[in-house]
């Protein structure tokens, strides 16, 4: 098992530095995990390279799609969000305080908890630190 963040799973979806190992690696992971917050992510990543300019309004409709299509199809196992991980969010941010946790990057690491997940994908070298310091396994797609 393990839970892959956004930043990991954009790659799978858009053509950016590290798209093609990531696209090697996912297509081997029996149980990649994300979590609802994801699809909030992966709207709003899709609608900010949109505005930049970086892709089309039909890029970015067919791009989430083609996401919605995956989670519906069980490629992706999404995991809700729920209170307890909001708490342990909290938690997390409390207990790492000499790390630059930001509050998506804690939610993400709760939901790995949840899930005792023992690894975690990312593209996002802040939130690849704390899960080390957590005691995750992290595999690192180029930033």
């Amino acid at each position: 098992m393990v839970y892959v963040d956004t930043s990991a799973l954009a790659k799978w979806y858009l053509n950016e530095r590290g798209s093609q190992e990531f696209a090697d690696w996912i297509v081997e992971q029996p149980e990649p995990w994300i979590s609802t917050l994801t699809s909030l992510e992966m709207r709003c990543l899709l609608a900010r390279r949109r505005r930049a300019g970086e892709i089309t309004t039909e890029s970015e409709e067919r791009v989430y799609s083609t996401f919605e299509e995956d989670v519906a199809n069980g490629y992706l196992f999404l995991h809700p969000v729920d209170d307890e991980a909001l708490r342990s969010a909290l938690a997390l941010i409390g207990r790492l305080t000499d790390q630059p946790l930001r509050t998506l990057d804690a939610l993400h690491l709760a939901f790995a908890r949840q899930l005792a997940a023992p690894l975690v994908a990312t593209a996002d070298e802040a939130m690849a630190a704390a899960a080390v310091t957590l005691g995750l396994g992290v595999i690192r797609f180029g930033g």
